[in-house]
């Protein structure tokens, strides 16, 4: 019988790249407002202005979602409001960011509107800087309490920066997955990020690893950001500063920008194959 460890070690193989130092944020209390009310600050913000000097391009190597998102599916080709919940540490909360707005939560929940224009979306960020993924487990009570249909969950960054345990990060993500599900609302996983601080501790590979191991067994999907961020370094040639902020660990306003984008991108066509499913009638 193939071991977890050994499972994961193998389900993904990643490169690393070792620069800079770890950085270890403490926490700070979440806020939970809807990314529309901070959105309101950049109203006059075409979603591409920050795209003018970079574009954000869309990959092959990132790898659309190999899992269903159901319930979220079904209740945006209804055309019914649909509330996403965004948990995760400081790279949700939007540290680095120029502005609220600018914040990953909010800039997904322009790209879902204007994608979904017929089914309102509210996206809520509940980052808060420093947490671990037993920290999030902690206050899933006040995830859940907002009803969510998707809960996106980032997580893997702080544990990997603090040298922590990644076999008790993946027992709280299986107990995780399963409390989000008996709510009847969908889960998507993320990865951590692909940065100088990260990329200095050699145990992200297996956290990102872990974290797609987890996501396949369970059947959710999970958006690896460490696989896209290192795209953008490697493949399209872009100097780390053009994405990530001076402390070599959090994205820039491009960065989560982009980061957005293509999330959207992958959230938008898991609910095109969706629907093209419902609509295939079997032979009579």
């Amino acid at each position: 019988m193939v071991s977890l460890a050994y499972g994961w070690k193998h389900a993904l193989s990643t490169a690393g790249f070792a620069l800079g130092a770890a950085l270890v944020l403490q926490p700070v209390a979440a806020r939970a407002e809807p990314a529309a009310t901070v959105a309101r600050l950049a109203a006059s913000d075409d979603l591409n202005a920050v795209f003018k000097t970079q574009a954000c391009k869309s990959s092959r190597t990132i790898a659309q979602f190999d899992a269903p998102i159901a319930r979220l599916a079904k209740r945006l080709t209804a055309h019914d409001p649909v509330t996403i919940v965004a948990v995760g540490s400081s790279s949700t909360g939007g540290a680095g960011a120029s502005s609220p707005a600018f914040a990953y939560p909010s800039r997904l929940e322009r790209e879902l509107r204007q994608r979904f224009p017929d089914a309102p979306v509210t996206v809520v960020n509940l980052g808060v800087n420093g947490e671990e993924a037993a920290d999030m487990m902690a206050r899933m009570d006040t995830v859940l309490g907002h009803h969510p249909d998707l809960v996106i969950w980032q997580l893997g960054t702080n544990t990997v920066l603090r040298d922590g345990s990644i076999p008790a990060t993946g027992d709280v993500l299986r107990a995780g997955i399963t409390r989000i599900r008996k709510t009847g609302a969908d889960v998507l996983l993320i990865d951590p990020q692909f940065a100088p601080a990260v990329n200095a501790k050699p145990a992200v590979n297996d956290m990102v690893g872990m974290i797609g191991y987890i996501a396949k067994a369970a059947h959710v999907p999970v958006f690896r950001r460490y696989v896209a961020m290192r795209h953008w370094h490697e493949d399209e040639a872009l100097a780390f500063d053009r994405f990530i902020t001076a402390d070599g660990l959090h994205m820039n306003d491009w960065g989560y920008s982009c980061f957005a984008r293509l999330l959207a991108d992958n959230i938008a066509a898991t609910v095109t194959r969706a629907r093209t499913v419902a609509d295939v009638k079997p032979p009579i």
